[in-house]
């Protein structure tokens, strides 16, 4: 914490002034500064427990002319890793711990004289619309709620006795906090390892530099890589039988990262309604029971389109249908499908051609990567197939943009194109610790705005959202899974005679939102009423205020 006086008096002189020291105390804090040089006066009489901490924290606060407080896990009334990266508030210094109802944010702080810091923080709640309050406190102090924050699983990864215990328990922690991903990235000091968990990146624990070369040795023996080779490889790790592990490595300036994808075997296939889907069984067969076309899924990277293609395919699955999939890789198998997975050598196009031959009903292609996979995909379309893929673009109307910049013609997406699916995930309110309160003034004015634009009503007088909080349940994040958003758009005769007309995507748009179209906002609007997430999470994927 800082402690250089904005007055010309040093401030352990000020200290014992007002009381709050004695000299013997001051003189006992220099002489642990000396083993101790970064630490300043004011964190040492904290550490060595030389007066009273709420009084010594005060009166370095009218000191200073700053806001002071001794904060507690009490104190901290919001999920802080919501507004602030736990890294940057690490590497900062510095806590969100309560917000008030006119969007100020109140950050408690190690140090108020680093104008950097201060700038830092302001800037990245101020892109959040917030107004930073600033308070200051113990080093010690923010470091103890930092080390809570990460909970329990540093201790249960570093208390490990050798390289392959601390893999195996870097791992099977992983499974256990229910991570997609594990991180393991070299650093200039030391090994940083993070955890991916519904959708976020958490630090987890830090290993030693000199640790390095061993963790990144285990890693390649375990999953079939080279060990000699530093170039971008690719390999699995099959040692852990519930669990088919996708690994990447990539070297940068510190050493070589590695990426682990834990993939569940034999993970059961969820229905729609599950993952979001909030149409009923009558709108769900009028989307994807087809013949003689092609229904896309559109999102960013990460957002769940192949769980939503599995939840298709499983709809469809009867024995009387002959259903393929090709994609990279088989993520789940599912009884009754036939099930290719691509390689290196053969792409999706040309296992397309492979498997119109195989006669199908109905083909899953992961991706529509290139011009010539999606004209074999429209041309599946036409001669009596369903073909289900993915696409990356922003929106469901954006697929159309995105197959005509592929080359489609106007007439063969008009005819052919049967639904276009955008999804995004969220996180969920973890029930276990959400706190429930009244909507502010400012969300109910956010909410009403969209309400208003896409006419739908909504009446939100008594109505009640959540915080997150963070329990040990939800590893302190406040939330626990996610779940989808989702927009539709079903192609009817006006939407195709206007994209044969050539029209852009606002034109497209604007007749289909006269037709019920709604963007995911809409959905995700509803979610939030229905106290399944929040606005702050809304707000951080869709940008609505």
């Amino acid at each position: 914490m800082a402690i250089e006086t904005r007055r010309s008096v040093p401030i352990g002189i000020e200290l014992v002034r007002r009381g709050i020291v004695t000299e013997s105390d001051i003189e006992k804090a220099i002489e642990y500064q000396k083993t101790n040089s970064k630490k300043k006066i004011g964190d040492i009489l904290h550490i060595l427990n030389l007066c009273d901490d709420t009084k010594l924290i005060n009166a370095i606060g009218e000191i200073l002319g700053e806001r002071a407080i001794l904060l507690t896990q009490d104190d901290i009334t919001i999920n802080a890793s919501e507004y602030i990266s736990r890294d940057v508030m690490k590497q900062n210094m510095a806590i969100p711990f309560d917000i008030t109802n006119g969007g100020r944010i109140k950050v408690c702080f190690a140090d108020t004289t680093n104008r950097k810091t201060m700038e830092t923080i302001r800037l990245l709640l101020l892109n959040r619309g917030l107004v930073m309050e600033r308070y200051i406190t113990f080093e010690s102090n923010i470091e103890e709620l930092l080390e809570r924050m990460e909970g329990q699983v540093t201790e249960r990864i570093t208390g490990t006795r050798d390289i392959t215990e601390f893999v195996d328990a870097v791992i099977k922690t992983a499974m256990n906090k229910r991570a997609s991903d594990i991180h393991i990235e070299p650093e200039e000091d030391e090994v940083r390892i993070r955890y991916r968990i519904d959708g976020e990146l958490i630090t987890v624990a830090h290993a030693e530099k000199e640790k390095q070369a061993q963790i990144i040795g285990r890693l390649k023996a375990i999953s079939n890589m080279h060990q000699e080779r530093q170039e971008p490889q690719d390999g699995r790790i099959l040692i852990y039988p519930n669990y088919n592990i996708r690994v990447s490595s990539q070297k940068n300036v510190y050493g070589e990262k590695f990426v682990l994808r834990l993939l569940k075997k034999n993970t059961d296939v969820r229905g729609l309604q599950d993952l979001g889907f909030t149409a009923n069984e009558q709108l769900i067969k009028k989307y994807f029971n087809k013949r003689n076309s092609v229904a896309i899924i559109a999102a960013p990277t990460g957002e769940g389109k192949t769980t939503t293609l599995y939840s298709i395919i499983n709809y469809l699955n009867r024995p009387e249908i002959n259903i393929t999939t090709i994609e990279d890789p088989v993520e789940i198998r599912i009884p009754g499908l036939n099930q290719i997975e691509i390689d290196s050598k053969i792409g999706f196009s040309q296992s397309l051609r492979t498997v119109l031959r195989q006669d199908p009903d109905v083909i899953l292609v992961g991706e529509i990567r290139d011009e010539e996979t999606a004209e074999i995909a429209m041309q599946a379309g036409q001669t009596g197939h369903y073909v289900l893929s993915t696409i990356h673009t922003i929106d469901a109307v954006e697929v159309i943009t995105r197959l005509r910049k592929m080359n489609v013609s106007d007439y063969d997406i008009a005819s052919i194109l049967a639904t276009s699916v955008s999804q995004r995930l969220v996180r969920k309110i973890c029930k276990k610790c959400a706190k429930k309160r009244e909507f502010t003034e400012q969300e109910k004015e956010a909410i009403y705005n969209i309400s208003k634009q896409y006419g739908m009503e909504i009446n939100l007088d008594g109505a009640y959202t959540y915080d997150a909080v963070g329990c040990k349940e939800c590893n302190g994040s406040g939330y626990y899974d996610r779940i989808g958003l989702f927009e539709v758009l079903s192609l009817d005769e006006d939407l195709k005679d206007l994209i044969i007309k050539g029209a852009s995507s606002i034109e497209i748009r604007r007749m289909a939102t006269q037709k019920g179209y709604r963007p995911l906002v809409v959905d995700g609007i509803n979610k939030v009423i229905q106290g399944l997430t929040t606005l702050e999470e809304l707000n951080k994927k869709l940008a609505i205020f």
